[in-house]
């Protein structure tokens, strides 16, 4: 009893001083400092900013009128009132509007055939041309939302005008031209917010790749300093693994449990985000995430053997991250390569939990695939860690070791 007693004591206070050391180098880095706490707490803040209004309202839009009658010139002042569209030149004709666009001074062009009013009048389908910058989804959409809302309205006011001239009552020509009302409902995104979807993803990635940085800061470096970020302290004599990884694992989860807080419950805040969840489930998410994080982290900056390799891989990985979350393009989708690709990464599953608990009010027992997926990735990381600090604790002592015995043949 009193063996496991010591050896219980004995654990806690070498846990203890891995975790203090780990935060005396973390703190001496000033390129960590930067990463953990300039970019982890402002990035955030800068994506809610940026993203802010949510919506690309306004849209400059120009208009080539060939038919210059009253139905198109009415149909005008109704898109011009739409949110999602304002006129900004009217156009003698399609070459000065496509000029336009090329200059990028609008994003759209509406353009009516010189017969728009005649067919109108004779009873028969007319039509409208629009032309959208695709360089960008939004633009497009919003352009055939504001259409699209317009045309229909016209489209129930000609059809009324018509059957009351027919004689029609009132309650007949409603039946007439709408027989199935139609309702939209959008409870979790009502105005098509871009800022609600990207940003939901991104704010999980934060997390993940600035603290995937700043460990693959500190592993190259004391790699370049030839010292192993894995070394245990010598009177550990190369046991007790779980002491480093776990001792190490405290202090970043220390300072990352505040900083997912600040991520996942202050910034949406600020950022004006859907808060549908509760604080405790995301609570919950971010103590699976975190530690996630931690161990896949210290699972690939082994690979990390200089401290500029780092930047190259933020180059590489942000964007990947991102896109595999399934915020741009749906994972069910994805060609599977990808798919198995994307299990790698924490993110990819807490960006979707993220998403249900805060945006669509879920519960945790409807992401239990996400939490499940979280606590698998804990334990493998974990493994594949306990094993890079194994394997390269062996390889130092065995270089130690040559050279010490070069120094004593001298």
């Amino acid at each position: 009893m009193r063996k496991n007693k010591t050896y219980t004591g004995q654990w806690l206070a070498d846990w203890f001083s891995i975790f203090a050391s780990e935060l005396k180098h973390i703190f001496t880095d000033s390129g960590v400092m930067i990463i953990f706490f300039l970019a982890g707490l402002a990035y955030p803040l800068i994506y809610s900013i940026v993203y802010h209004n949510g919506t690309v309202d306004d849209m400059p839009v120009a208009v080539v009128d060939n038919s210059a009658s009253a139905e198109s010139r009415q149909f005008i002042r109704e898109l011009d009132a739409t949110r999602e569209v304002a006129i900004a030149y009217k156009c003698i004709d399609m070459a000065e509007a496509e000029k336009l666009m090329q200059e990028r001074k609008v994003k759209g062009i509406v353009m009516f055939p010189a017969d728009f009013a005649d067919k109108l009048a004779a009873m028969e389908q007319s039509s409208v041309s629009t032309y959208a910058d695709m360089s960008s989804f939004l633009y497009y959409k919003n352009l055939l939302m504001a259409t699209n809302h317009v045309m229909l309205q016209e489209m129930h006011e000609i059809q009324r005008a018509r059957y009351s001239a027919l004689g029609y009552s009132a309650q007949q020509i409603s039946q007439l031209v709408q027989p199935v009302k139609y309702e939209e409902n959008m409870p979790f995104n009502r105005n098509f917010s871009y800022g609600i979807f990207f940003l939901s993803a991104a704010l999980m990635i934060v997390i993940q790749q600035t603290m995937f940085y700043g460990i693959s800061m500190l592993a190259g470096t004391m790699r370049e300093e030839n010292r192993s970020f894995a070394v245990m302290p010598d009177k550990l004599k190369g046991k007790g693994i779980s002491r480093v990884v776990l001792g190490r694992g405290g202090a970043y989860w220390l300072i990352y449990m505040a900083i997912g807080v600040y991520v996942a419950a202050i910034v949406p805040r600020i950022a004006g985000l859907p808060q549908n969840g509760t604080f405790w489930s995301i609570l919950i998410l971010l103590l699976f995430y975190v530690t996630a994080c931690i161990v896949f982290s210290f699972t690939f900056s082994t690979l990390i053997k200089r401290r500029e390799t780092v930047f190259v891989l933020f180059l590489f990985m942000s964007p990947i991250c991102l896109f595999l979350t399934g915020f741009s393009w749906p994972t069910s989708s994805f060609p599977i390569v990808w798919k198995l690709f994307s299990y790698l990464f924490p993110s990819t599953f807490a960006a979707q939990a993220f998403i249900n608990l805060n945006t669509a009010g879920a519960d945790l027992s409807m992401v239990e695939p996400q939490m499940t997926a979280l606590t698998i990735q804990i334990i493998v990381y974990y493994l594949l860690s306990c094993i890079a600090v194994f394997v390269e604790n062996k390889l130092i002592k065995r270089k130690n070791s040559k050279i010490e015995t070069i120094e004593s043949s001298l």
